[in-house]
């Protein structure tokens, strides 16, 4: 009997072939070389050992073979010159694509969706991100299960071991086909109860959002492996993980940041982005990044030190649009500036991101300015006002004694009013979460 291709191997690192498409008519967004030199990182960052890559340059797509019938019998024979265990393509094929490239090869085949999948579900660590990662995966595989469904009850509920994370190659982490075929509701009979699990959490992550709604709320955000993290220590006591991989962070930590004096605000770290990010993986994290969604003001990371800033700079850009939060305030903060070797490549991207600050998250430089920037934006403009309270909202008072500087105060019948100096962000926090009326 025919083993199944997705079937772990064994645990040893799999040797990998890249193979990439350079299209005329393809996007100047769209940078072959840069993108196989991403997909090698991916690879490595999943535990593989790329062995070759391959780039083809033609003027379309085949529709069977995806770089046509001859360059796959091609890659066939480089499979056992270089003993690879897997080919990995930059693109996203169709089931058909993988079935023909798999009968000829006789070998595993991803494509970019399916590796980045892999990833996340080798870091997910906690239940929350178990259940969004496995979501992701089934919703899409499930079309692309050719002809064998994965046994599901092998993996329900992650707790014996062979679930999302589970170890067994590239491409085999979490749902992926075993040598069991099943009916297809056994899939959407999960999918349903991933989604309602994942629907509350939601809930759960807005109400716990919305909690913290007197306060002035910060999210981090930016591509993956921009040093979002390592900001995040710098500023605060999180003691976040850090390590120079891909996708190290999938969950959200929140935590104080003093920005001097009685000001503060909440800062939250977010999981990174990446070019074509899988759509399945973006809907599935959305309560994990609702953070993003419902801050006050966004700190855009981006590696100044990559070559391929600008374009990683409009990917993270694309998928805030896709949240909805592309309009949100943000403050573009260029990180790694102590790693940037060409000093031209880096005007070049201040020059297209002129209000952005340069940092060093590693050695502390540009953070004073960083902190100033934000404190303003906290703070707002200093302004004078009369504000007028109920006398019962002791959180409200006790929130201008701390964030004002009060002059005098009236006591009329169930009211006070206070003569303040405020800031003008500040006062109107205050009118949005309390029943406070300014007089004048």
């Amino acid at each position: 009997m025919e083993t199944d291709q997705r079937t772990s191997l064994s645990v040893r690192r799999e040797n990998a072939i890249l193979v990439g498409v350079e299209l005329r008519d393809r996007s100047v967004d769209h940078d072959a070389v840069d993108s196989l030199r991403e997909l090698q990182a991916l690879a490595e960052s999943a535990g593989a050992i790329v062995k070759e890559i391959i780039l083809q340059r033609r003027p379309r797509l085949d529709p069977k073979f995806y770089i046509g019938k001859g360059k796959v019998e091609e890659l066939a024979g480089l499979i056992e010159q270089f003993e690879a265990d897997v080919i990995i393509f930059d693109d996203d094929l169709s089931p058909a694509q993988l079935r023909e490239i798999e009968e000829v090869c006789k070998c595993k085949v991803l494509d970019r969706s399916e590796l980045i999948l892999d990833i996340f579900a080798s870091r997910a660590r906690t239940h929350e991100a178990g259940l969004q990662v496995e979501l992701a995966q089934l919703e899409y595989t499930a079309p692309r299960l050719r002809g064998m469904w994965t046994h599901l009850e092998r993996i329900a509920g992650a707790g014996g071991g062979t679930g999302v994370g589970a170890v067994g190659g590239i491409g085999t982490r979490g749902p992926g086909e075993r040598q069991i075929e099943i009916d297809r509701r056994i899939v959407n009979r999960r999918v349903t109860m991933l989604k309602r699990q994942i629907a509350a959490i939601d809930r759960r992550k807005i109400q716990q959002v919305r909690a913290r709604h007197e306060h002035f709320n910060i999210s981090l955000v930016g591509y993956t492996n921009a040093g979002k993290s390592t900001l995040m220590n710098a500023l605060t006591d999180a003691g976040v993980h850090v390590e120079d991989r891909l996708f190290a962070t999938l969950d959200t930590k929140t935590r104080r940041w003093n920005l001097g004096g009685a000001d503060y605000a909440l800062l939250s770290d977010t999981v990174g982005f990446i070019r074509r990010l899988p759509h399945h993986l973006v809907a599935s994290f959305r309560a994990t990044l609702e953070e993003a969604i419902h801050a006050n003001l966004l700190l855009h990371v981006v590696d100044a030190s990559s070559p391929t800033a600008a374009r990683q700079y409009t990917a993270v850009t694309g998928v805030l649009k896709e949240l909805g939060c592309g309009d949100h305030k943000t403050l573009v903060v260029l990180n790694k500036i102590d790693a940037v070797r060409d000093q031209t490549e880096l005007q070049i991207l201040q020059r297209k991101l002129p209000d952005a600050l340069a940092i060093s998250a590693h050695n502390g430089m540009g953070l004073p300015e960083l902190i100033g920037r934000v404190r303003e934006e906290v703070t707002g403009q200093p302004c004078k006002a009369t504000i007028r309270l109920n006398n019962a909202d002791g959180r409200a008072i006790a929130f201008v004694e701390k964030h004002a500087e009060v002059f005098d105060r009236r006591y009329k019948d169930h009211t006070v009013e206070m003569d303040v100096r405020i800031g003008s962000a500040i006062l109107n926090r205050l009118r949005e979460n309390h029943s406070a009326v300014v007089v004048q």
